[in-house]
């Protein structure tokens, strides 16, 4: 299982529709507003890196109005 953390920039005024788009998709968890550099934060769990690929360079990066996103895969839980 495959766990990460993705940072997102959205583009001004698209944020109401990205935020119901990532709602559809498969493998986010929990998906958070933030404030400062990055504007959306998605807490995701796949079965594989392959699936985690393909989540972020076919499915939310193709999402009009994400503008960049930075990856923090997991490598285990502390507490």
């Amino acid at each position: 299982m495959i766990s990460a953390y993705i940072l997102t920039k959205l583009e001004s005024g698209k944020e109401k529709a990205v935020f119901d788009k990532v709602k559809t998709l498969s493998g986010v968890k929990r998906a958070f507003a933030t404030f400062g550099m990055y504007d959306m934060i998605l807490e995701v769990s796949f079965e594989s890196i392959e699936d985690l690929d393909e989540f972020i360079f076919v499915k939310l990066r193709k999402i009009p109005g994400v503008t960049d996103t930075m990856s923090i895969i997991t490598s285990k839980v502390i507490i």
